[in-house]
Formats: C-alpha cells, structure tokens, sequence
C-alpha cells in the first residue's frame, strides 16, 4: 500500500499494478488515483478501458502497443477479467517485454496467485490486496468524515451505526452522507437519527429475525420476513441466510463452551469483535439440540420447495412460525 500511495505522489508509475480484494470502495478510490497520476493530466484518449469477463487479449496487446497521443503514457484498465484466475498466459507473456509506453491497471476482487498473469504482474510492478477493514479503522474513517463535517457522535451511536451497514466501506459511505444530511442544522449524531435514517442491512434484518424466533416473537419474526420479500429478497435466499445464521451460532456456542473468549471466536469465525459480540449473545440463548435440530428443519424446507410440495415463500414462512413456537432456553 505505501508503496502505491508513493507511486501515485511522486508520479513515478510502474508499467503495471494489481488492486484486488473484498473492498471495492478502497480498490475504486485507488483505481481513480492511479490512473489520473499515470495520465498525468494528459488526454483522455489515452485511457483504454477493458471490462468482464470474455475480453479480447489481441485487442488489449494492440492498444498497449499504441504509442500515446502527445503524452508518455497508454493507460490499459482491465476491471474484472478475472484474467488473473485462468485465461491470461498470453497476456503473461506480453507483460515479459511489454510497451515501455504503456500502463497497464488491474482491478479484480479475487485472483489466483498462482496464476502466470499474477506472477508477470507481480514481477513487473505492484500487487496490493484490500481487504476488509477492523473495527477501529472504520471507527477512525467515520471520525475523519463527520470532523470535516463538523459533526460529532458518541462510541454507543457508532457502534449502532455499525451494526446497522456492517463493515463495507461503500455501504458506510452512503449512509454517513444520508446521515450528514439529516442532521443538517445539527452538530451532534443521535441514535435516534441513525434509527430513523440508516437501511438495515438484510443480514442485520435476519439476525433480528432470529432474535424475534428466540423470545417466541411470531408477529415480529413474520413481519421481517414480509419486510425482505417486499424488498425482492427471494425466499430460498433469505433460507439460505438463516441457515447460514443459525450454523454460525452453534459454531460460536460450541467455540464459547470450550473456553474461548470473544477475541478469539472473533479470529476464528473472522468476525469483527463487536459482531462476534452480539452473535455470542445470541447464541447463550439456544441450547445446541435445538441449533442442530433447526439447521435440519432449514435442509427440509429446501427439500420440500425442491421437490415440488410447497411453494418457497410458503416453506419459509412455516419454519419461521413453527420454530417461533416451539423455542426452548438455553441449558
């Protein structure tokens, strides 16, 4: 990363650089200072853009062979080839004596670094990989954003915050702008306006869901799902959800009764630690018989939507009001 940042204050470009990753708002943000330090405020003409999947790689090794119009360099962004996983030797092999004059800008979300392609790149020029970040790197970004904002708000709002959008960074960014707004004539974020203004993301939906389920809330545990299927969410999906939910809590409650703290069922389910938090709450409030017993009942509501005896919106809805029925207390 430092490496990038420097490239891109000093101008000193290297013929090629791979962004890849699970955060895309990062991969964009460095994409768009990488190509305009490697145009170097030239014309646009000498951007070439690539897109998906079924690329022509002819095509792209002409272009970087097109000298650039009255500037040093051809830019050549390639986003999401996935060249970087199978299909790019030829490419490979160009980038062993590529253009001096040409650029070339990879931006992928997942790559196989075993790949040739991987290799030229990283070989030729820079490889930067954007993961997701922790908790108090985010907390750190809000701050910087509300500060220039003159905005200010508490740690118990920002952990709200964060529970509500999760950790993508694109998803942050939007809501902090609908949040800025609201509070427009306002210095201080309150909960209640991140209550009243952030979209609760569908994961936070079926964690409530579940949460609904446990305290024997049908109306509440219905009313979410209706919420989702309003919003398009297919059935079999927010199925999946679920039965992704309650694994993960019998993972955490089998973790917690082996004697490992919240940092460490953090680490191990690469939870944030205030996520992991809330799961591990959660989950105190099953006993392990009936996780095992819902993650089957989660299997036979696929199966009878599969086989043709209920129709999948009907199939969810009956395991959501048979399992907030017959909840039971921890033991």
């Amino acid at each position: 990363m430092q490496r990038l940042i420097a490239d891109i204050k000093s101008g000193q470009i290297k013929p090629a650089y791979l962004l890849y990753g699970e955060e895309s708002y990062l991969i964009r943000q460095y994409k768009d200072k990488l190509k305009d330090a490697a145009l170097a405020g030239g014309d646009p003409m000498n951007l070439n853009r690539f897109e998906g999947k079924g690329v022509s790689i002819p095509n792209i090794i002409d272009m970087a062979e097109t000298l650039p119009f009255f500037a040093e360099r051809r830019v050549i962004l390639l986003e999401h080839t996935e060249l970087l996983k199978s299909g790019g030797e030829q490419l490979a092999e160009y980038l062993e004596n590529p253009s001096p004059s040409s650029c070339f800008i990879f931006a992928e979300s997942t790559v196989d670094k075993r790949s040739k392609l991987y290799k030229a790149v990283a070989k030729l020029g820079t490889v930067v990989e954007f993961a997701r970040q922790d908790e108090q790197t985010l907390k750190k970004w809000i701050l910087s954003i509300l500060k220039k904002e003159n905005k200010q708000i508490t740690a118990q709002t920002m952990e709200l915050f964060l529970e509500k959008t999760g950790d993508d960074m694109e998803n942050i960014r939007k809501e902090l702008e609908k949040l800025i707004c609201y509070c427009l004539d306002r210095d201080v974020i309150t909960s209640e306006d991140v209550e009243a203004i952030c979209i609760h993301q569908i994961q936070n939906q079926i964690f409530d869901m579940i949460s609904a389920i446990s305290a024997g809330n049908q109306q509440k545990a219905l009313q979410l799902y209706y919420d989702l299927l309003a919003l398009r969410e297919p059935p079999m999906r927010i199925l999946a959800l679920i039965t992704r939910q309650f694994h993960m809590l019998l993972q955490i409650k089998e973790l917690a009764r082996k004697g490992n703290t919240q940092r460490m069922i953090a680490e191990k389910m690469t939870l944030k630690p205030f996520i992991a938090g809330k799961y591990m709450t959660q989950a105190s409030g099953f006993d392990m018989e009936y996780l095992k017993q819902a993650l089957k009942d989660c299997a036979d509501a696929d199966y009878s939507f599969k086989s043709g005896k209920m129709t999948d919106q009907m199939s969810v809805e009956l395991l959501i009001v048979n399992y907030s029925k017959k909840y039971k207390r921890a033991k």
